[in-house]
């Protein structure tokens, strides 16, 4: 038994040329690159802040959009992908954005069959747990009277 996966083409199909024909959804995809990213360490959110807070009001009804953040473009047989997204600090950005784009491609190409023909990456925030409602605020004595 061979371990070669077929071209992303050929699993896209099914294997059965001429029996029918497969059509994925943008938003499939985009929900597939989001809960791959989501799993990254270092990932605290996905989407700029009017994203996330369209998110928070969606969470406060129980609802989750896990393509938040993601926007894709999709072909027959490629995809392409941006994804917006808030790191944890101290975690290093370029780390934190390859491997997003590292697990990506793999989810992508692995489970919808498609190749993956870029994956930009647009970090708009570090979130600093200070930043956290809640957080303890430091009192400093004044420095002038």
């Amino acid at each position: 038994m061979s371990s070669v996966k077929p071209p992303a083409a050929a699993r896209r199909t099914g294997g059965r040329e001429g029996k029918g024909q497969t059509t994925i959804a943008d938003a499939v995809v985009a929900k597939v690159a989001g809960i791959a990213t989501r799993d990254i360490p270092g990932v605290y959110a996905l989407g700029g802040g009017a994203a996330r807070a369209m998110g928070a009001l969606r969470g406060a009804v129980g609802q989750t959009d896990l393509s938040q953040g993601i926007s894709v473009e999709v072909g027959k047989t490629q995809a392409a992908v941006d994804v917006s997204l808030v790191v944890e600090y101290p975690h290093p950005l370029q780390d934190v954005a390859g491997d997003v784009r590292d697990a990506i491609y793999r989810a992508v190409e692995d489970i919808v069959g498609l190749e993956v023909t870029e994956v930009n990456i647009d970090i708009t925030d570090v979130h600093v747990p200070s930043d956290d409602e809640g957080a303890e605020v430091e009192h400093k004595e004044p420095r002038v009277l």
